[in-house]
């Protein structure tokens, strides 16, 4: 259910503050692999970045580790309008 997803923003802290979508939590792309236990493997999780070149790499990084059910905000929050 797209409802229970996870929205993780893999951008800095200093883009965070700058605005995210509702919902979202911050885990930057440098501390996602050590972050990993903190996650869901069976929950959906859809990540988000500006463009969604490193939000893209965080999904594929999950996917190799056995999530389930990941996605990349293609094109980012540039493509939402949000960036």
């Amino acid at each position: 259910n797209a409802r229970d997803a996870m929205i993780i923003d893999v951008r800095e802290p200093f883009e965070w503050a700058m605005g995210t979508l509702p919902g979202a939590e911050l885990i930057s792309l440098g501390s996602l692999f050590g972050r990993l236990g903190e996650l869901d493997p069976d929950r959906a999780i859809l990540f988000i970045c500006r463009t969604g070149n490193r939000s893209g790499v965080a999904a594929k990084l999950c996917a190799q580790h056995g999530f389930r059910s990941v996605a990349n905000l293609t094109g980012g929050l540039v493509a939402l309008g949000l960036a």
